[in-house]
């Protein structure tokens, strides 16, 4: 496995845990499951305020919807994978930025 490969793989992985880990970290606080209904509350503080956690758990959002629906809607596989490509290439992103601040803040060298 060449080291750019690694990378992207590390990339998806610590994006999916940061997904999970903040999903999980706002169901114990708000006592109520993460969505993207999160945004449709209008103009408000809270809906400004949920823009970062969704940027950062959407992965983890698009798997549970996305597995939830095939089991209760019969969804075709084509649509489960466009989902988890998705998913996974956003879960890079999300892991990738995060990686890459905790470079530049001196925390992992």
């Amino acid at each position: 496995m060449t080291p750019e490969a690694f990378n992207s793989l590390f990339s998806i992985c610590i994006g999916f845990a940061l997904a999970g880990a903040l999903v999980n970290g706002y169901q114990a606080f708000a006592q109520r499951p993460a969505g993207f209904g999160l945004l449709q509350d209008g103009v408000a503080p809270k809906t400004f305020a949920a823009v970062p956690l969704l940027v950062f758990a959407a992965p983890f959002i698009i798997m549970r919807n996305t597995l939830g629906g095939m089991r209760v809607e019969s969804r075709r596989a084509e649509f489960v994978m466009l989902a988890t490509v998705i998913a996974g290439f956003w879960s890079m992103m999300s892991g990738t930025f995060f990686l890459m601040t905790l470079r530049a803040t001196g925390v992992i060298g």
